[in-house]
């Protein structure tokens, strides 16, 4: 595969520790378990489903201030920035909890708000829409791009794509192989994909 020339991430457990307990969310939020909380709020009707938006918001606007980075990837955001990587972000946050996790981990500066994309900039992953929106203002080829996040959504958002799929996940257990291209366990170690 090429080495990419354009990188896109995943936000909650990817650049951050993971802390979101999407259980105890959909508890709080009266939503079936197993059920994606995005997809089972669109089921609902708009007086149901509004109020519940609210609180989804306020739960995690509360988790991206309290945001920690995961070890490591302020200095691979630095090497990708300082060889003249465009980086984007797409999450199923809103762009501006987004953009204050972002702050709280010290990697704001990394990110033009304009390419960061959230539930209400792009339909929310595993639609591809995000990630093409971001290749169409690059003018990148997607096999020249990579999607890099920490679940099952994210990679079936980048092979939807057509772009490299990098699997992040701290256990290295590494599920779903048949949509990932690349696996990373920590960002601590130097990354092959800058380097070869």
């Amino acid at each position: 595969m090429p080495t990419p020339t354009h990188w896109i991430f995943d936000l909650d457990g990817t650049l951050t520790l993971a802390v979101h307990d999407f259980d105890a969310i959909r508890v709080e939020l009266g939503l079936p378990l197993g059920q994606g909380i995005l997809e089972a709020l669109d089921e609902l009707p708009p007086d149901v489903s509004g109020p519940k938006h609210q609180r989804l918001d306020a739960i995690e606007r509360e988790l991206a201030y309290a945001s920690r980075p995961q070890p490591g990837i302020l200095v691979r955001l630095d090497e990708l920035h300082a060889a003249g990587v465009p980086m984007g972000i797409l999450t199923r946050n809103t762009r501006d909890n987004a953009l204050a996790s972002l702050a709280a981990i010290g990697a704001k500066s990394y990110f033009d708000p304009e390419v960061v994309l959230g539930r209400d900039e792009a339909a929310f992953k595993p639609d591809p829409a995000g990630i093409l929106a971001l290749l169409a203002r690059w003018q990148a080829e997607p096999a020249r791009a990579l999607f890099a996040g920490d679940g099952h959504y994210d990679l079936l958002t980048g092979r939807a794509a057509s772009v490299q799929t990098l699997h992040f996940d701290t256990a290295a257990t590494f599920a779903y192989p048949e949509i990932t291209d690349h696996r990373v366990s920590n960002w601590e170690a130097p990354h092959p994909l800058l380097t070869r």
